[in-house]
């Protein structure tokens, strides 16, 4: 089964940094587009940033300058370096991966668990 899972989460201060991963793993062929997506409670999930399998960015306005997205393909990773936190950036962090599995199913999406960061002030 291919499956993505997070680390990396847990409590910052305003101004400090985290930095989330998400590995994929199983019966893979092809990773194309990841992101990181964010839902605070009572939210929306929203878009936060995403990367192509050639290395192609984008983010939500709200991170711009202070997150930055990553991968490396040879481990099947991506990567959120957060900095400048603020308390608003509170919430539970979501990857997801375009995947086509190795029998040659359609491509898909899927999703890691989910990991909680708490920014304090």
């Amino acid at each position: 089964q291919v499956q993505l899972v997070e680390s990396g989460g847990g409590l910052a201060q305003a101004g400090g940094s985290l930095r989330l991963s998400c590995a994929a793993s199983g019966s893979i062929f092809i990773i194309d587009d990841m992101g990181w997506y964010r839902q605070a409670p009572g939210k929306q999930r929203e878009l936060v940033a995403i990367i192509t399998s050639g290395g192609s960015t984008d983010y939500a306005d709200s991170v711009k300058g202070r997150f930055t997205i990553s991968r490396d393909n040879a481990k099947k990773t991506v990567y959120l370096q957060m900095n400048s936190l603020k308390s608003e950036d509170t919430a539970v962090y979501y990857c997801n991966a375009q995947i086509t599995p190795s029998s040659y199913t359609l491509r898909q999406g899927y999703w890691g668990q989910g990991t909680q960061v708490t920014v304090s002030s």
